[in-house]
């Protein structure tokens, strides 16, 4: 199925490692370009080697004001377009209530909660129809994931701006899509599961409550975001897609 990738240009931030960099890798392998970012210059040149010519590295903070419209412009003068992005960030640090303090929250909010919503905004601003806005959230979007007290406060409410966005730009054809990965086989979820008393049984127990029985792998996530990315799912917007091996029960 050709999802119509080839030569569009899209935005990937938090693209160093994980979940954003399963991403980037797949929108090159079908034929994008992408700008990948992080905060680590060195990352991030190495990111964008490993993915090839059709790739570029900045190095930018999600929390700095400056940061979106950057990336835009270093899109449209390396690739001659702008058709997309995804936001993808770091979670913030684990912990229960007790645990975090306010200069985590703040940290946490200016990064993961208002440097989305200001790339999203600038995005907007600059996108015609047939651009996309995505946004990597977590499945505590649902359900609350104990010791994460942090994104679970701020997914959900990015979530509810993503939904209002796409009822905002749906007339002028820019769709807007969320990702709700779950216990996908990336350092940060090995991270998680390394803070039990045993990651091993801690894993065991997690994969036991998943329908399919095992983590999901980062190429499994990447392909889904590709999709959605693409014309190929120019039909889809509004929507908070699971991408979790049928984790979430719910409807």
């Amino acid at each position: 199925m050709d999802l119509g990738l080839r030569d569009r240009v899209y935005i990937v931030t938090g693209a160093t490692r994980g979940l954003g960099n399963a991403a980037a890798r797949e929108l090159v392998a079908d034929g994008a370009k992408v700008v990948v970012t992080g905060r680590d210059e060195q990352r991030v040149a190495g990111a964008a080697a490993e993915l090839g010519p059709n790739a570029l590295g900045v190095a930018v903070d999600n929390a700095d004001p400056e940061a979106a419209a950057r990336l835009i412009a270093v899109a449209r003068e390396t690739f001659g377009r702008f058709d997309g992005i995804l936001v993808s960030v770091g979670g913030p640090p684990p912990g229960f209530v007790a645990d975090n303090s306010d200069e985590q929250w703040q940290a946490a909010f200016e990064s993961v909660f208002l440097g989305a919503v200001r790339l999203a905004r600038a995005a907007a601003a600059e996108l015609e129809g047939g651009g996309v806005i995505g946004f990597v959230l977590s499945g505590s979007v649902h359900e609350p994931i104990p010791g994460l007290t942090i994104s679970n406060g701020l997914r959900p409410g990015l979530a509810g701006f993503a939904k209002s966005l796409a009822d905002e730009l749906g007339p002028r054809g820019i769709r807007v899509v969320g990702l709700l990965p779950s216990r996908i086989d990336t350092d940060r979820v090995r991270e998680l599961d390394g803070l039990s008393a045993d990651p091993e049984a801690t894993r065991a127990a997690n994969e036991s409550r998943i329908p399919l029985r095992r983590y999901g792998s980062p190429e499994e996530f990447g392909r889904v975001a590709a999709f959605l990315l693409s014309p190929g799912a120019s039909y889809l917007t509004g929507i908070m897609l699971p991408v979790d091996g049928g984790m979430r029960h719910g409807f």
